[in-house]
């Protein structure tokens, strides 16, 4: 008789559970629950990363990305707190509302101090799988 075991990746096994991760932001620490998507997974799978963002229209912070993530955009709204892959190599973190094609990869639970953690200018924030 022959056993078959199925492994997850950490980043599948994270989203799949309604994983979540931590952020760093200026000396703040900021808690998301992640989508379950192919394109959150695969975020956790290069996790840990620091990031420079930069401020855009005034509601937004977005950076690079190390490589590109698959992506399902779609139209939706979305709110202070919302994480979102942009043109498959973009992390967004929003602070304001906007409406536009994205690929939602989570949301910060908890948006209390995110404006003044995210300050003005450019900012460094760190993702790390939270366990």
């Amino acid at each position: 008789m022959v056993i078959a075991m199925l492994v997850l990746a950490t980043g599948q096994l994270m989203a799949e559970e309604g994983g979540s991760v931590r952020l760093e932001i200026g000396g703040r620490t900021f808690t998301a629950t992640l989508e379950d998507n192919e394109a959150a997974r695969v975020l956790c799978d290069i996790l840990p990363l620091s990031l420079d963002f930069r401020d855009y229209g005034g509601f937004e912070k977005v950076a690079s990305l190390p490589r590109r993530l698959p992506s399902q955009d779609r139209q939706m709204r979305t709110s202070a707190g919302d994480i979102v892959l942009y043109l498959s190599n973009q992390i967004v973190v929003f602070y304001g509302g906007n409406s536009w094609s994205y690929t939602k990869l989570g949301h910060i639970d908890d948006v209390e101090g995110l404006t003044e953690a995210l300050g003005q200018g450019n900012v460094e924030i760190t993702f790390t799988l939270q366990r």
